[in-house]
């Protein structure tokens, strides 16, 4: 779903050369698709070629790698200028992945990275993997290359599939609100700057929806928007802990889940950005948006 226009194309005579990564995924896919509705060559760069989304356009390619392989990295990205970054699946080792990444783009001369990051990202977040985009930024940043991050708030597209098989929602969010931003339009922001990365560099956007939400709100919208009964449980970070213990989950992974609502809780999701208008010209999408395909 693209919002964006034909005119968005740069005319000048020698276009930087475009890598997106995550094109298998939503937000990665949904980049390349506007590319390449807007007429705009570039390179997917996976994990597995026989999972790359098809184009008809042939200035359309695929390179393949994995972020922690220097060799194959520097192969995949070779005569790239501009690269999308989507961060990596989580594990225990995903910065490091992150920072090897980024350092195989420097080799190859990558000049600028646009990173897929997170609202609050530091050292101090209280959702715990915000602190390994916080280490990924600084990564980048000291490398001298340019960057721009989009630090995209909680997916609102994926809220209300936190829900059990019972249709609860439950963990220790409180009465905490959050500016959760649709993925179309973290995709919309993220293409526009790909066509004009000269202009967003070293600029931090914050995208976020247009309007904060609880956990039950999420719950009641979500239930009329779709007629399937969604509740909010709020439990305290030690029934949190006790109810997710049965999936065998390594340790941080749990937390990551529980921080997940406790940063809610602490306020760390609720401020509302204007960065999603600014640069695609059009509202954040609601609940209801995502949840009809609008």
């Amino acid at each position: 779903m693209t919002d964006l226009p034909a005119s968005d194309i740069d005319s000048s005579t020698r276009l930087p050369v475009i890598a997106v990564t995550g094109a298998t995924g939503h937000i990665g896919g949904g980049v390349a698709q506007r590319l390449d509705a807007v007429g705009r060559a570039f390179r997917m760069i996976v994990r597995d070629a026989s999972r790359a989304p098809a184009f008809d356009s042939l200035d359309v390619t695929v390179g393949v790698t994995e972020y922690r392989d220097p060799h194959t990295a520097r192969a995949a990205l070779e005569g790239v200028d501009v690269l999308f970054m989507v961060s990596a699946a989580e594990s225990t080792d995903r910065v490091a992945e992150h920072v090897q990444f980024v350092q195989s783009a420097i080799d190859v001369g990558v000049s600028h990275i646009v990173y897929t990051s997170f609202v609050g990202a530091g050292p101090d977040a209280s959702f715990t993997l915000a602190r390994d985009h916080g280490e990924t930024e600084a990564a980048i940043r000291q490398s001298g290359i340019d960057y721009t991050f989009l630090r995209d708030n909680f997916y609102l597209d994926l809220l209300p599939q936190w829900a059990d098989e019972n249709g609860v929602i439950r963990g220790p969010a409180g009465e905490g609100r959050i500016a959760a931003v649709a993925r179309d339009d973290v995709a919309n922001v993220a293409a526009k700057v790909l066509l004009d990365p000269a202009a967003h560099r070293g600029a931090v956007y914050a995208l976020t929806g247009g309007e904060t939400l609880s956990f039950a709100e999420v719950a009641s919208r979500a239930s009329a928007a779709t007629g399937r009964r969604v509740s909010f449980v709020d439990e305290t970070v030690e029934e949190a802990y006790a109810s997710r213990a049965h999936f065998g989950a390594p340790a941080f992974m749990v937390d990551a889940w529980v921080s997940t609502y406790t940063g809610v809780r602490d306020g760390e999701l609720e401020t509302i950005s204007g960065d999603v208008e600014l640069l695609t010209g059009r509202a954040p999408r609601t609940l209801e948006d995502v949840l009809a395909g609008r």
